[in-house]
């Protein structure tokens, strides 16, 4: 029936009132910490960094294939079974085996039960491929075990890209994946990128070596230039420790010298093994090697079995701040190639902010003005109800401190269309129903009940449409399905909460009243 009680009266208004609330936070300025949220501007509102960074998987591919190798070698040595030849070459292994050995080494590959690889205990899987022929074997990746590398090479990728850039403090950083070897990078407010560009383009693998002269090192040599000079140095290959031993690193002044350095501290295994080393490598020098450079080489005065040190390399206070933020962040699995970068200026944002919120206006005010004209009263309603409505939805964006984006400023329009479109199926069927019916209660209450089910499959049928969108989409689609989402339930709850409760009170009011609408 055509009633309100005063349970559901006191319900309505206070949950329109809880959102306005929060829409208003966007205006005012409040202690209150739960009221104190705004909506964030997004990329093509606020201006800022759009970066798209492929991840370069080929040294990944390399080296698993290399342990690979190793760990073939040393099985089927445990097992007395002799192969011949073993070759790496363009990522395949390639080996050859009597033919005494052939019918084991197949048993081996094809195997469930086999522990030929710690890491993928069954061979003959989807993430290896093994081709055997006149006693000669290749094994590689298959494309699925590519596909599984890059997937996880890519989220290992995404967690160091985000550790990297939270620690700088950017405000709401957008970062996603994108296929499964690319990161798609936005930065609000962000109009200078050449520090993040410059964070991300390193992969911050750090290793500490000894600097050798014998080129016939048992380990090998290798010969590293310096990071900020032309010369060079013979560095065994042998690593006596890794960023992965480190704990933290930090920034700091070195009293005695005068200089900004990076000290480090390391766990309880990288403490050791650096003990160990500087024990038995006093006099020597040890390089410490970031992503092939050197960056400092210093000469091993006495044993130091704190777990902690310096780095130093005639560093500013900014270079240290960010070696020491890419050593705590920790290295990326493969490095990084900027492929895509654009830059919104701000002033670019705010005349989007501007066109979009004319457009509003200019949308609202015609609106407005044929609801009245076609309505009178009621469009006074429907006008009153399409403004709460609005504040309904910016509330609920503020409350979760949503991204508006351009797109979702077009959602926000549509959500106004919609709703004036609820109202017009309710009055033209309220129309119908007082052509064949005398009581205004009645015909206004036929009228609500009646245009439901056309009104529930237009704004269902929506809503199914922006949830696809907002999960198969990404960026501004998202956007724009997420205000039309949250638009679509506002709406729904104005048309049949507010503004049929404005028409009650006043129907109930002039209910003998001839030509109400």
């Amino acid at each position: 029936m055509l009633y309100f009680s005063k349970l559901r009266i006191i319900i309505v208004s206070l949950i329109s009132l809880f959102f306005i609330l929060f829409a208003s936070s966007n205006f005012f300025k409040t202690s209150n910490e739960l009221l104190n949220k705004k909506i964030n501007l997004g990329l093509d509102l606020q201006g800022g960094s759009y970066l798209l960074l492929e991840i370069d998987n080929t040294p990944v591919i390399d080296q698993k294939i290399q342990n690979l190798t190793i760990v073939i070698k040393n099985y089927f040595k445990e097992k007395n079974i002799r192969i011949n030849n073993i070759k790496l070459i363009n990522q395949k292994i390639s080996f050859s085996v009597d033919e005494k050995f052939k019918q084991s080494v197949l048993d081996e590959f094809t195997d469930e039960e086999s522990n030929i690889n710690p890491y993928y205990p069954r061979f003959k899987s989807h993430q290896l491929d093994i081709l055997e022929k006149n006693n000669s074997f290749i094994v590689n990746y298959s494309k699925q075990g590519i596909i599984e590398l890059k997937t996880s090479s890519q989220d290992q990728a995404l967690e160091i890209v985000r550790r990297r850039i939270d620690e700088i403090g950017t405000n709401e950083p957008n970062i996603l994946k994108r296929g499964n070897d690319r990161i798609l990078v936005e930065l609000p407010g962000l109009d200078d990128p050449m520090r993040i560009k410059s964070l991300l383009g390193k992969t911050a693998n750090l290793t500490f070596r000894f600097v050798t002269n014998n080129t016939e090192d048992s380990f090998g040599a290798e010969k590293l230039k310096y990071e900020d000079s032309t010369d060079e140095a013979v560095v065994s290959k042998r690593i006596i420790l890794s960023g992965e031993n480190l704990l933290d690193a930090q920034p700091r002044m070195n009293n005695e010298t005068n200089e900004t350095v990076v000290s480090f501290t390391l766990d309880r295994v990288g403490a050791k093994r650096f003990g160990k080393a500087t024990s038995t490598g006093i006099g020597k020098q040890l390089a410490i090697v970031l992503d092939g450079k050197i960056i400092s080489a210093p000469v091993i005065r006495d044993t130091i079995a704190s777990g902690s040190g310096q780095i130093s390399g005639g560093f500013t206070f900014q270079s240290a701040t960010d070696l020491a933020l890419l050593l705590r962040s920790g290295a990326l699995p493969a490095p990084l190639n900027i492929i895509e970068e654009r830059t919104v200026g701000p002033d670019l944002g705010q005349d989007s902010i501007n066109s979009g919120i004319i457009a509003l206006v200019i949308g609202f005010i015609l609106v407005i003005l044929f609801i009245l004209v076609k309505y009178k009263i009621f469009g006074l309603i429907t006008n009153v109800t399409l403004i709460i409505n609005l504040f309904l939805l910016v509330g609920i964006l503020t409350m979760f401190e949503a991204t508006l984006t351009l797109p979702g400023i077009a959602g926000i329009i549509l959500t106004v269309g919609m709703a004036v479109d609820a109202n017009v199926l309710i009055f033209e069927r309220i129309k119908e129903e007082l052509k064949n019916e005398k009581n205004n209660l009645i015909a206004f209450d036929g009228g609500y009940t009646k245009s439901r089910t056309a009104i529930l499959d237009a704004n269902i049928t929506t809503l199914l449409a922006a949830i696809i969108l907002f999960f198969m989409g990404s960026g501004p689609i998202k956007g724009f399905s997420l205000t039309l989402g949250v638009g679509i339930f506002t709406t729904l709850f104005s048309v049949y909460f507010i503004a049929r409760l404005l028409t009650v009170l006043y129907v109930l009011k002039n209910k003998e009243k001839k030509g109400l609408i």
